[in-house]
């Protein structure tokens, strides 16, 4: 069994990058802890606390921001982190070498259903022409990611990890508490028979993007072949079945409201997702745009997400034009 620390050495990962992961790996170990725990160790439910999202913020929520917002803090390799759950920037050290935003636990409706939830992480060189209490710091486009991956809390605790090459599956051996290896290089088939969207928005939704759905269902489909829905309610949940066994992930634009508004984040969310499927051999895409080539203009920028196999988003698209 190859470990995550033996795998990156093999890949010639600088050593304080593998510091930095490891740091951010062993966090997600005290996470998972206590999410098995569950109700037995009193995290359950929601505070009454609202984060800039304008999202009522759970427990474990809170905790899990904390732990890796110290973690990253007290490592020295840290000069600004960016969080879901944070207003603002918090700043590190002075003339450390990375950045690192992160989604302290995705998919937070499920944590008091016992359903599957993650930790979504993304780590940048630092700007040195930038003040380390700026956002500007994150001011980078996603391809400039020099590490991404999430930890999956489920049946199995998983982490999938790309360090700009292959993108890699481990498995949390809970005896050694080590991740272990199990798949080295991850491809997804490019073409699919899954799709991954919340049907109760379709009314939301552009005409183009409708045609598309419409088309996937129906039993005459422009593929020649039948398709199934998932859906998790967890981004992290539903992009680990993509990566696992194909498929394609959409989260578009809402035009309910007099402004268009999209759901996802582009710094802690899209961006660290696209990197591990383009890096599987996908494709990640707003309804326009690859998502890898924006730069956030500010930390908590939304943008609309379709990414998956890479045929599939392709015909996708092809209704959006």
């Amino acid at each position: 069994m190859i470990s995550i620390e033996e795998k990156l050495k093999e890949q010639h990962t600088k050593e304080d990058l593998c510091l930095l992961i490891n740091v951010i790996l062993d966090t997600t170990k005290v996470i998972d802890y206590k999410v098995n725990q569950g109700a037995l160790s009193n995290i359950l439910g929601a505070t009454s606390e609202v984060n800039i999202q304008g999202e009522t913020q759970k427990k474990l929520d809170v905790i899990c921001n904390q732990l890796l917002k110290d973690s990253l803090k007290s490592c020295g390799l840290v000069r600004t982190i960016a969080s879901e759950e944070e207003d603002f920037v918090v700043e590190g050290h002075s003339g450390a070498p990375y950045i690192v935003a992160f989604d302290p636990l995705d998919g937070s409706s499920n944590i008091d259903i016992n359903g599957q939830i993650g930790t979504i992480f993304t780590i940048y060189q630092a700007r040195n022409d930038v003040a380390s209490n700026s956002e500007e710091q994150f001011s980078q486009a996603g391809h400039a990611q020099v590490c991404a991956g999430y930890v999956l809390y489920s049946a199995s605790t998983m982490l999938a990890i790309t360090t700009t090459g292959p993108t890699s599956f481990y498995t949390l051996d809970k005896n050694s508490q080590a991740y272990v290896l199990t798949t080295d290089s991850i491809e997804l088939p490019t073409q699919t028979n899954e799709f991954s969207v919340n049907m109760a928005n379709s009314a939301c939704w552009s005409q183009g993007f409708n045609n598309y759905i419409n088309d996937l269902v129906s039993s005459d489909n422009r593929r020649g072949r039948r398709f199934n829905m998932r859906w998790n309610g967890a981004m992290v949940a539903d992009i680990h079945r993509v990566l696992s066994r194909g498929g394609i992930f959409c989260y578009p634009t809402h035009f309910d409201t007099p402004q268009p508004s999209a759901k996802l984040r582009l710094l802690y969310e899209a961006n660290p997702m696209a990197f591990l499927i383009e890096n599987a051999g996908g494709k990640a895409y707003t309804e326009s745009t690859r998502i890898l080539d924006l730069k956030p203009d500010y930390i908590h920028q939304r943008v609309a997400v379709i990414m998956g196999s890479a045929s599939e988003v392709d015909f996708c698209l092809g209704y959006l034009d």
